[in-house]
C-alpha cells in the first residue's frame, strides 16, 4: 500500500534535509575547510536546479515520486538530473509514474540491503518525447526478478547494461 504524504510530513522531511545540509556546511566552516563548504554549497545549488526543472515538467505524480523517494524505505539512494530546460512535456504521467514505482519495488526486492546501492535517473526531453536513463550500481542478488519485470513491462525498455553490479535501462515515451 502506498504511503500518503501530507503537507506536514513533507515539510518535516524537507526541513530535516536542510538542517543536515546546513550542519555539514557549518562543520566544514568550523574546521576551516572553506573549499569543501563552497563545494557542498555548489552541489546543493545544482540539486535545487534539477529539482526545479523536474517540478516544472508538469508531470506531478512522477515528480512527487522522485522528490520523496529518498525519504521512503528504499534499499537504494536516488539521484536525478534533467538535461534540458523544458516548458512542459505532454507525455502520460500516470504510465510513467506507475512504471517507475513498479521498477522501484522490483529493484528493492532484487538488490542486497545495506549496501552502496545507487540509482541515477537522467531525463532528456526531446521534441518528440522524453528519454529516461535509469542507471543502477550496487549489488543485484536476484537478477531473475528484474528479468521478469522487464519481460512483463508494457512500455518499451532498452537494456543497456545488466550484471550483478550494474543495470542500465533506457525508456522513451513519445508525446501524446
Amino acid at each position: 500500500m502506498e504511503k500518503e504524504w501530507d503537507i506536514v510530513e513533507v515539510l518535516r522531511h524537507s526541513r530535516h534535509d536542510w538542517l543536515n545540509r546546513l550542519q555539514l556546511i557549518k562543520g566544514n566552516l568550523d574546521l576551516n575547510r572553506i573549499d569543501r563548504a563552497k563545494a557542498y554549497i555548489n552541489e546543493i545549488v545544482i540539486e535545487a536546479q534539477h529539482e526545479a526543472k523536474l517540478s516544472n515538467f508538469h508531470l506531478p505524480r512522477f515528480a512527487s515520486l522522485l522528490l520523496k523517494s529518498n525519504w521512503e524505505n528504499h534499499l537504494f539512494q536516488l539521484e536525478y538530473e534533467v538535461l534540458n530546460e523544458v516548458e512542459a512535456v505532454d507525455i502520460n504521467d500516470d504510465i510513467l509514474s506507475d512504471w517507475t514505482k513498479s521498477f522501484f519495488i522490483c529493484l528493492d526486492r532484487a538488490i542486497e540491503a545495506f549496501q552502496e546501492n545507487h540509482l541515477s535517473i537522467t531525463i532528456q526531453p526531446q521534441s518528440d518525447g522524453v528519454r529516461f536513463f535509469f542507471d543502477f550500481s550496487g549489488i543485484i542478488i536476484k537478477k531473475e526478478l528484474i528479468e521478469q519485470f522487464l519481460t512483463a513491462t508494457e512500455i518499451k525498455v532498452t537494456v543497456k547494461e545488466f550484471s550483478e553490479n550494474e543495470l542500465g535501462l533506457e525508456v522513451f515515451l513519445s508525446v501524446t
